[in-house]
């Protein structure tokens, strides 16, 4: 079983041959994406492990522009035969819709560009010490020893540690009408730890996590080491305790402190989705909302104060969105968003930046096989400033640094917003003076981020991820990258759960 988790269930040489031939040379455009993905789940909860689960989920998803349409058709069969069936379907696609796309067409022709190039080269996942360096009964006893610290006290009545590993191979392969073809194979290795620990007395219940899910990356089993998965468990389980006896968080205008774990989703709510250039131009309209940003606002609208520097970066070494092409075959590279917090450019792929005329990035990426590259946040970063935590905290007269999400509300515009957090501290005179319980904030995007009066340098720079965002009809779960060191926000309004 180990085995077939740790190596690649395919050689994409003779895969790479088949594909090839069975893309069509008499069209505009056509690309055949292979996805294999294999996957380990281990969850140990109440010190009872749970049943192990694995999975194994392979198929090639066809793309075919001519003509002016666009089809696709996947397939789990890569056989010769299954391809050719998927080939035609895709081709039949393109004709159907033939002068019926959204994207620019050529006023004479009709004809759409196809994505523009017939990329080379491949991509793998840094690995330090590889998974299979800790065999499954060795993954299994950290997890028992989590489980047996973090249910420290009869007051945690639920309690549980999980590990999970995903194993994830692509290959795209593309040609065209006059004789150019392309091919990027990329590798990918994923680690999520997780553990939570809920604590209850009375009417009062409680939850501390291992940052919400966000401690995941690419690696091997150096990631757990990363995070201080190994140390966790005691932490998490004494919050969890010290929440019941802490008292509410106060509510009014103060300042705000926010640890990574928190801005990684106010990065990815209010600014990752509200610059996907698919949903600006109404895309996700039916599913997920709109966007209060419109394509004027590029190139000089205040998105905030002028310590705001955003990028999105797939080239981070380890972080969970990293790559080196997108699933369309546009190279990755590092781009500022919002520069001096004034709006650069949006989140969307070679598509997105014909319909649009804007200028995007390397974003177009697909959930699995059987799903088509849609406009996805990838590794999304607020750039470190050149302030110490210490001093951030020192600054502040009355405030409340706050950590860990807990729970999100924002509305379809991703404008109006509220998030509550697990664990908070109050600040009083620049000095921190004890544990609040129920910590919440709310605010508008667009002033939010203008209220930015302090980033912290890069000693509390912390490269997470968000692993499961969904988005799209049919839906995709993927995972996005953030990282960002603490923040400061000035004049926000805070608020207790029991307020």
């Amino acid at each position: 079983m180990t085995d077939l988790l740790s190596a690649p269930l395919l050689d994409t040489s003779p895969i790479a041959e088949r594909l090839t031939a069975a893309l069509p040379t008499d069209v505009d455009y056509a690309s055949a994406r292979l996805f294999d993905e294999r996957s380990e789940h281990l969850t140990v909860r109440q010190n009872n492990l749970e049943p192990i689960f694995n999975a194994f989920d392979t198929g090639v998803m066809i793309s075919i522009w001519n003509g002016g349409g666009l089809g696709y058709a996947a397939t789990a069969d890569l056989s010769a035969t299954g391809l050719d069936r998927a080939v035609e379907r895709a081709r039949y696609w393109a004709g159907v819709t033939a002068g019926h796309l959204v994207a620019n067409r050529d006023e004479e022709t009709g004809a759409i560009a196809p994505p523009p190039h017939h990329p080379i080269g491949s991509y793998e996942s840094p690995v330090d010490v590889s998974w299979d360096s800790m065999p499954l009964e060795d993954r299994l006893e950290l997890l028992h020893q989590q489980s047996r610290l973090l249910g420290i006290d009869d007051r945690i009545v639920d309690w549980s540690a999980r590990l999970t590993r995903r194993s994830v191979d692509t290959l795209l392969v593309t040609s065209s009408s006059d004789g150019q073809r392309g091919e990027v194979e990329q590798r990918f290795q994923f680690v999520y730890p997780g553990m939570r620990a809920t604590a209850n007395e009375g009417i009062n219940t409680q939850t501390r996590t291992f940052g919400a899910n966000a401690f995941c990356g690419q690696g091997g089993a150096e990631v757990l080491g990363r995070f201080g998965f190994g140390d966790g468990a005691s932490r998490v389980a004494n919050e969890a305790l010290e929440l019941l006896t802490a008292p509410n968080c106060p509510s009014g205008v103060m300042d705000v402190l926010l640890a990574p774990d928190q801005m990684i989703l106010q990065i990815h709510e209010s600014i990752g989705h509200p610059l996907e250039l698919d949903r600006i131009l109404g895309d996700e309209r039916n599913y997920a909302g709109t966007s209060f940003v419109t394509p004027d606002m590029f190139g000089s609208f205040r998105y905030g104060s002028d310590l705001l520097n955003v990028t999105f970066d797939p080239t981070v070494p380890g972080q969970l969105a990293s790559y080196g092409f997108d699933d369309d075959g546009s190279p990755a590279t590092k781009q500022f968003l919002i520069k001096d917090g004034i709006l650069q450019r949006g989140l969307g792929g070679a598509v997105s930046q014909q319909r649009s005329g804007l200028e995007g990035v390397s974003n177009s990426r697909a959930a699995s096989w059987n799903r088509p590259p849609i406009d996805r946040m990838a590794n999304l970063n607020v750039e470190p400033g050149d302030a110490t935590v210490d001093e951030l905290i020192a600054s502040v007269e009355d405030g409340v640094y706050m950590h860990t999400n807990n729970s999100w509300s924002i509305d379809d515009s991703r404008n109006k917003f509220q998030f509550n957090c697990e664990y908070g501290q109050k600040i009083e005179n620049g000095e921190i003076v004890g544990t609040v319980r129920n910590p919440g904030y709310r605010g508008i995007s667009r002033n939010f981020w203008t209220n930015l009066s302090g980033v912290a340098d890069s000693n509390s720079f912390t490269v997470m991820g968000t692993p499961n965002c969904g988005k799209g009809e049919l839906n995709q779960m993927i995972g996005t990258g953030h990282a960002s060191p603490t923040c400061k926000f000035s004049n926000i309004e805070v608020f207790g759960g029991e307020s």
